[in-house]
This record gives C-alpha cells, sequence and structure tokens, in this order.
C-alpha cells in the first residue's frame, strides 16, 4: 500500500470535515480526500442554521461565518399566497460555499489532517482493512462524497428514487433592499417546490429553485423559468452562477454502514425533505461518523447506527411524517397561517426545518384548526 491509516474520508464537505475533526479529536491518523482543490464553489443555498453552528463549535471550529452579518428573520409565502415573516428563534447565516467549505478545511487540516486531492473511484473492502483505488488502506472509511457517492454504490446501495429527490438551481444576483430576511417563495403549480433568496451581506444573494423530481426530466429553461415566476423581481440578467444539483432527501435513507464503511451527509440522504437543508445534517452525522470510527474498525458501523439513532432518529421521524403531510397543499397553507397566528409555531417550523426540531402537540393542533376553518362550509 502507498498510504496507510487509521480513518480516511472521501469527500471535504461539511460531513468530511466533521468527520476528520472527531477522528482527529480522538487521536486518530486521518487522510481527507477530495476530488477537487480548496477553494472550489459548491451549487448550494449557502444558509448556515444556528444549528450547524453549535456542531461547528463542538468541533473547535468558531469562525466558520466570521465576516458575514447574520440574517435574523424568515420570510415563508405559502402556494396559496399567504404570508408570515417572523424572527427566527436563533439568527442564520449565508456563507458561500467556497468560503465556507474551505475555512472549514483549513481547520480540519490545522486539526493534523492530512488532506489529498483524489477523485476515488474504488472501494474495496479486504477483512482487516479497506483499500481506496488499490493503493490507500484505512481501518474504516467514512464516505461523505455527496448525492452520487461511489462509497455508497461499495454498500449496494442505490440512488434516490424519483419523490425523494430533488433538483435545483441556484445563483447570485443583487439582494433586495431592506433589512436581511430570508424568503422561501413555494409554488402551487408544481408542488412540492419553492424558490428563495438568502440575503449574503456583500450586496448579493443566493437565490435560486428547487423541485422534487416526479417521473419526468426537468431542463434547465424549466428550472429557470419557475425561478423567475416566484422571485419577479429578479433580473435574469444579473443572475451569475448558476449551477444545478440533485438533493437526496431524508424519506430514502440507504443503511448508515457495514463493518468498516460508514456514509455521511449527503451521501447518506440527509437532506431536509422540507427545506432542502443539508449543511446542519452533513455536520452531525459527519461528527458522529469520525468518532464512530476510532474505536474497533470491525464495530463502527454499529457504533454509527447506534449514535445516529439516539442523536437523529426521532427528528428524520418527525420531518418525514410532516413532509408526507406537506405534499398537501393546503397543509401548507394551513401551517403558514397557523404560523402568522401563532409565535410558538413559526418556531416549531423553524426548528424543524432548519435543525433537529420536531413536532408538537400545539402546533398540530393549530394547523388543524385552520384546515377546519379554511374549509368549514359557509353559515346560511
Amino acid at each position: 500500500m502507498r498510504d496507510e491509516f487509521d480513518v480516511v474520508v472521501v469527500g471535504a464537505g461539511p460531513a468530511g470535515v466533521a468527520a476528520a475533526l472527531a477522528a482527529r479529536r480522538a487521536g486518530a491518523g486521518v487522510l481527507l480526500l477530495d476530488r477537487a482543490d480548496f477553494p472550489r464553489d459548491k451549487a448550494c443555498g449557502d444558509g448556515i442554521a444556528a444549528h450547524a453552528l453549535d456542531v461547528l463549535a463542538e468541533l473547535g471550529v468558531t469562525d466558520a461565518v466570521a465576516g458575514y452579518p447574520p440574517v435574523p428573520a424568515l420570510r415563508l409565502v405559502a402556494p396559496d399566497g399567504g404570508a408570515v415573516a417572523r424572527a427566527l428563534p436563533r439568527p442564520a447565516y449565508t456563507v458561500p460555499r467556497e468560503v465556507f467549505d474551505a475555512r472549514l478545511v483549513a481547520a480540519a487540516v490545522d486539526a493534523g489532517a492530512v488532506l489529498g486531492r483524489q477523485a476515488v473511484r474504488r472501494v474495496e473492502v479486504r477483512g482487516d482493512r479497506v483499500v481506496l483505488d488499490g493503493e490507500i488502506s484505512a481501518g474504516v472509511v467514512v464516505g461523505a462524497d455527496g448525492a452520487g457517492s461511489v462509497v455508497r454504490r461499495t454498500l449496494g446501495q442505490r440512488n434516490n428514487p424519483d419523490r425523494h429527490l430533488a433538483l435545483a438551481i441556484r445563483g447570485y444576483a443583487p439582494a433586495q433592499p431592506g433589512p436581511p430576511v430570508q424568503h422561501i417563495v413555494t409554488s402551487a403549480a408544481r408542488w412540492p417546490a419553492y424558490a428563495w433568496s438568502f440575503p449574503i451581506g456583500d450586496g448579493r444573494a443566493n437565490i435560486g429553485y428547487g423541485e422534487v423530481l416526479r417521473s419526468e426530466s426537468l431542463t434547465r429553461a424549466h428550472l429557470l423559468d419557475r425561478l423567475a415566476a416566484l422571485l419577479p423581481g429578479t433580473d435574469p440578467a444579473t443572475v451569475t452562477g448558476l449551477r444545478a444539483h440533485h438533493l437526496p432527501l431524508s424519506t430514502f435513507r440507504p443503511v448508515p454502514g457495514r463493518g468498516r464503511v460508514l456514509l455521511a451527509g449527503d451521501a447518506l440522504s440527509l437532506i431536509n425533505p422540507l427545506t432542502g437543508e443539508g449543511i446542519f445534517y452533513a455536520l452531525r452525522s459527519g461528527a458522529l461518523a469520525g468518532t464512530a470510527a476510532t474505536g474497533a474498525p470491525e464495530q463502527a458501523a454499529r457504533r454509527y447506527v447506534d449514535a445516529l439513532r439516539h442523536r437523529l432518529g426521532r427528528h428524520l421521524r418527525h420531518s418525514s411524517a410532516a413532509a408526507w403531510l406537506a405534499r398537501r397543499r393546503r397543509i401548507v397553507d394551513a401551517t403558514v397561517r397557523a404560523a402568522r397566528r401563532d409565535e410558538r409555531v413559526f418556531g416549531t417550523v423553524a426548528e424543524l426545518g432548519l435543525g433537529d426540531g420536531l413536532l408538537n402537540g400545539r402546533a398540530l393542533g393549530l394547523i388543524a384548526l385552520g384546515l377546519s376553518a379554511r374549509h368549514r362550509p359557509p353559515a346560511h
């Protein structure tokens, strides 16, 4: 073998860096591989929720959003046009992934991880080790290599099917004047689908549109048309950096790992099915994977599965149930009305969509009340 490491992480995005940092904190020798040099762009909404910063703080990274102003509020527009705008429970940030990911990679290298550029094409499990491309040996491999994960295919896991996979396009445009607010505008015509505009703080906003795939091909022209329809103030001539990307939703997840091979982040289909948020999931699952990788190697997957279930299992069940309910546009309409009526419902929705929040009886009750009021027959 050319190189031997305790842990090899494939993919140096947030999930991979979190795995590398957690494994280094436990004293493991770590190789962090990515096919790209950093800094590099990554198609994404660039939104960084407070929950993601909590995980980074646990890993010793405190400057990931330095220099970028907080975005304290969210405006959500329902399919029927109703809207709610409130302060988030905790402010979010918008940091271009070209900056954010490079900062995380630098933190991993500072922590002692070895960074290598390599597009991993072959992963072989050989009893007491895992071999990458016939030349790199690992006690444990963490696959954090995104929606088209090579490591995931090694485990015999297929890609997400339609209705559990979304396609989105992202670009950068001049930010709208006024206080910084995250905007999410849902689409009645192509539900489940929405457009977004997240101000960065440098005069630009990350804008985009995405929808769940349903047995039809979506063209770039279609995505851009829907973006313009939902964000009518956007001048196409001013939009730069347009890139499309797939979002494997958490409603269809592969096995988290087997033996010495683990999956984290997008490779594990950890994309919030309500909002498309994935950075918190990536960091949390990566940190859990990196910790699990540092015990007896042959038991890594068992430790990881247990840790995921304990830390995210209940939330993922709640978010999947909420996504199933939200397939019905009138429930989304009622949710926005309930969030406009009650600040606590808004907080519940935000926590469920941006972090590891849970549904609760109050929110469900007020949503149901909104449904019944909306459809109650008129008095005669």
